[in-house]
């Protein structure tokens, strides 16, 4: 791949993730972490195509950026493109959808059941439900936190929110297919055998219950996929990506 002499800014990175990038043809250089607003005037001021944000600074970069609706309801971004401004999203979202298609999961008419703490953690699944499912169930931490959740389903789709203490919980996951766990325990006795289980907590190593747990190893590529696609323009197939997310963690 021909390189690109316009700079990435890495935003909370250590000095190997700007190598690995640096193998893809992209100029990456990390920069400061404190006053991030100052920082993305700088890196417009200078020519940065955008900025890819650690973890540990996607909540703070919320609010030095101007940032889409997806990024809004989850609290975090990601990535950032400098096209007359600093414009901010946040791609694991919709790299979750990216996976679970990948995966061939049968969603078209199928139904979930997403299992969080709050609006922002339920958010991240939020791009599955537009994948032709026709019901989900949205359990939270608190009926409001769980209805304010479920107005942000796509049109059409039959929402039920719940909080986790309700006893409907258990008949909504055995009338699932797909179980979402964005945050919070997984309530024991809840899987099913036939029950499909994608677990973005990363605490599930095996599920009781002879469930199946989708495999997410792609997820992260994926998600750098769409990143580099925001902050840069350029598209890589997740693929190739595999070498510069091991340097991104």
């Amino acid at each position: 791949m021909q390189a690109s002499d316009t700079p990435l800014a890495l935003i909370g990175y250590p000095a190997p993730a700007a190598r690995a990038l640096r193998e893809l043809g992209l100029v990456a250089l990390s920069t400061p972490t404190d006053h991030l607003k100052e920082v993305m005037d700088a890196c417009m001021t200078l020519g940065f195509s955008g900025a890819l944000v650690h973890r540990s600074q996607e909540a703070r970069a919320l609010d030095a950026t101007q940032a889409d609706a997806g990024a809004r309801r989850v609290g975090r971004v990601d990535a950032v493109a400098f096209t007359a401004g600093a414009h901010g999203t946040f791609a694991l979202a919709d790299a979750l959808g990216d996976t679970l298609e990948a995966s061939g999961y049968a969603s078209r008419g199928a139904s979930a059941l997403l299992l969080g703490t709050d609006v922002h953690d339920l958010a991240l699944a939020l791009p599955l439900t537009r994948m032709g499912f026709s019901a989900v169930g949205v359990a939270a931490a608190s009926t409001p936190d769980a209805e304010r959740a479920a107005r942000d389903l796509p049109a059409g789709v039959r929402a039920f929110p719940v909080s986790r203490q309700d006893s409907a919980l258990v008949g909504l996951a055995e009338r699932a297919d797909l179980l979402v766990l964005t945050g919070g325990h997984f309530p024991a006795g809840l899987a099913q055998p036939y029950h499909t289980i994608i677990d973005l907590t990363g605490q599930l190593g095996t599920v009781a219950g002879g469930a199946t747990l989708l495999d997410m190893t792609e997820l992260h590529a994926r998600r750098l996929a769409r990143q580099l696609a925001h902050a840069t323009g350029q598209r890589f197939h997740a693929e190739e990506l595999k070498a510069a997310v091991a340097a991104l963690k």
